[in-house]
Formats: C-alpha cells, structure tokens, sequence
C-alpha cells in the first residue's frame, strides 16, 4: 500500500490513506468481510516498536501454546492460528492506519446500519418491534447497542465536523435507547469518562460527556412521564438475563481443561444453560419466524459466549492463554493513557466495561471486535 501523507491542519489526522481505503473503511459495517483486506498489511508489523512487538508475539505464542493442551489439540491448533492471523492482521493494519482519526469513515456504514434496522423492525413487526427491541437481520440488539455507542464517540470527538452532528448524533443515541442494551450504556458512561479523565492537552472538555447525559435524561424523562417505552424499562432494570448461569458453566467448563481451556469456538456444549436452546438465528429474525437452518445446527456453540471476556478466554484458551490476553490489554490500556487519545480512550475503557458482562473481543464479528484489534496496533505504533 501507498502512503500518503500531508501536513496536519486543525483535527486533520497525520496520515491520510488512499480514498479507497477511507470507502473500504465507510463499507465495512455493511458488508463486514472486507475487514479481511487487513490481511495485506501484516508486513506493517515490523514497524512496531521492540517491546510492542514481543508484546504481540507473546500473546500470539500463549494462544498457540494453549491450543496444545486442549482436548483437541490439532483441531485447536488449526482455530487458533486463524483466529490468531486475524488479530495480527487487525494490529497490522493499525499500525498501517497509524491515527484513530483515520476510522472516522465507519460512521458513514454505521449510519447505514441504524436506517436498516430501523427500517426492517418496523417494516417486518411495526412500531410493537420496537417495543420488543430494535433489531437488524445480521447485527445482534446488543451489538447495534455498542455499534451506536461507537458511533456516538466518532461524531462527539470528531471536532469542526459541522451541524450534520446533530442529526446523526440524535440517531445514533435513539438507536442506543431503542436496543435496549445495558452492556453499551455501561460502555458508554465508563469509555466517556475515562476520554474525559485521560484526554490529551491541558484544558478538560466536559462536552464530551454529552451523550452519556444525554441518555440519562431521556430514561429520567420517561420514568417521570410514566411513558412506556420497554428498551428504556430495560436499560433501568438491574436483572443479570441469566449471565449467573453462563458464568457458572464457563467456570465449570474450564476447570475441565484449565492450562489450555477447550479450544477456540467449542465451548459451545460446555455452555449449557444458552446450548441447550439449540441454534439460533439473530433475535430479530427469530421473531419473524425465520430460523436457523439444518446445515447450521451442527455448529450451533461455536459463536456461543460465556458473557464475561476473561470466562470465555479461561473457557476457550485457559491459564495460558488468558495471559497473553491480559498482557495486551493491559499494555493497550497503559499507552492508551499515556497517549491520550480521546477516542481510544473510550474504546479501551469502554470495552473493558463492557467485557465483564460480555464478550466484544472473539473474532470474527460484524466489525466492532476487529475495531479494538485494530486500536490496539494504532496505540502500540504511536510515537508519543
């Protein structure tokens, strides 16, 4: 790949990619594949720093090592080094990437994701759809929650971008609330104030936690007024949806294989108060009586999640394993800050909320895990 370079200007990122790679970014949310183009520039990872690249070669090593002793070593091996190839080529293309700011094209997909689901609810289930929870026929609910918060830090952040914020900021924040998801309200609140907390430069912006105000408005409002509005019930509610019973069984399921865990994508069956429902589809298809198909049912745990990152990583790659998880994130953590970027901030922090109630790292996903991925080599590469 070519770089190409300009002076900075106000806001303006140090680097600026070729305009094929800002659309490739803009349609990644629609057609998530195309995050497989990261593969061309895992040569960028020689331009990591030392300690960054024996960092990242520590955590490639634990994965592999784990998937030795596996109950299942060959066909975790085969796993883990795909899963572990994309997590390189992610890195890779941050450090191609080089500024956070170079990811603001994901809006644009991001937006498109929002009219689309909105658009199918209401088309398929009318306005009780929303009711029931926003959905999308390939997003999750919880995963449009986070993907909205996503796009709520791009456009807040995204300073002398102009009066379309507004709007798009509105839409994004009623797609958060309509989700009804507590996990990327969580992410939302922590991930904002830690940018708040740790932002570059001596002056603090408060703004930057206006969508996090924003939301606790809008759920005071519709407590007081008595409107009824289920995701909002939901996001005030405090019952954990079962995730003591996943938790449970992630514990039991690692203490059967607990140097190396399971293997990557069978701890399906070890999940049983979630495998026992058998597959399924996205909800939002499921309630318009569209299920998963025969070919599928065969492979039905293998995107099951213990609900908790550091569960499911016990679960999946044990000791080993998890180690070199929290070798990179908490090295992510500490340049994050150092840094100061407000952006990865909120990533960082934001997901690291998130992932004790959910998992938002496991590749592959509609984009948002390979977005940390990708964060993270943006942040190993920094020069500051």
């Amino acid at each position: 790949m070519t770089h190409v370079s300009q002076p900075p200007t106000h806001d303006t990122p140090t680097f600026t990619p070729p305009r094929w790679v800002s659309w490739l970014i803009a349609l990644t949310p629609i057609f998530p594949p195309l995050y497989l183009a990261a593969f061309g520039t895992l040569k960028h990872l020689r331009q990591l720093p030392l300690t960054a690249r024996r960092i990242v070669f520590f955590f490639a090593a634990t994965q592999l090592v784990a998937a030795i002793f596996t109950p299942a070593p060959l066909t975790s091996l085969g796993l883990t080094a795909v899963r572990t190839a994309e997590a390189l080529a992610m890195i890779a293309a941050g450090v191609y990437l080089r500024d956070s700011r170079t990811l603001r094209p994901l809006l644009w997909g991001q937006l498109v994701i929002f009219a689309s689901a909105w658009g199918y609810t209401l088309y398929t289930q009318g306005v009780a759809g929303v009711q029931a929870r926003l959905g999308h026929p390939y997003y999750y609910i919880v995963t449009l929650g986070l993907v909205a918060t996503i796009a709520l830090w791009l456009i807040v952040y995204w300073r002398g971008a102009g009066w379309w914020r507004w709007p798009a900021g509105l839409f994004a924040l009623a797609t958060l609330l309509a989700s009804g998801s507590r996990g990327p309200l969580l992410a939302l609140l922590t991930g904002s104030v830690a940018a708040l907390a740790f932002q570059r430069g001596k002056h603090r912006r408060p703004w930057l936690l206006l969508p996090v105000v924003a939301v606790i408005i809008l759920a005071m409002v519709s407590f007081r007024a008595q409107i009824t509005f289920k995701p909002i019930e939901r996001l005030l509610n405090d019952q954990t949806s079962g995730r003591e019973f996943v938790w449970q069984d992630a514990v039991h399921g690692w203490q059967t294989s607990p140097l190396g865990g399971v293997g990557p994508y069978q701890g399906g069956p070890y999940l049983t108060y979630l495998f026992k429902d058998g597959c399924q589809l996205t909800p939002t298809l499921e309630r318009n009586e569209i299920h998963c198909p025969e070919s599928l049912i065969p492979w039905a745990g293998a995107l099951l999640i213990a609900h908790n990152v550091w569960l499911h990583w016990l679960l999946e790659t044990g000791i080993i394993g998890t180690l070199g998880l929290l070798t990179v994130t908490m090295y992510g953590l500490w340049l994050a800050v150092r840094q100061g970027d407000s952006f990865t901030l909120a990533i960082m922090f934001g997901y690291l909320a998130i992932n004790m109630v959910d998992v938002v790292l496991t590749m592959p996903s509609v984009h948002f895990s390979e977005l940390w991925w990708l964060l993270i080599g943006v942040t190993f590469n920094a020069k500051k």
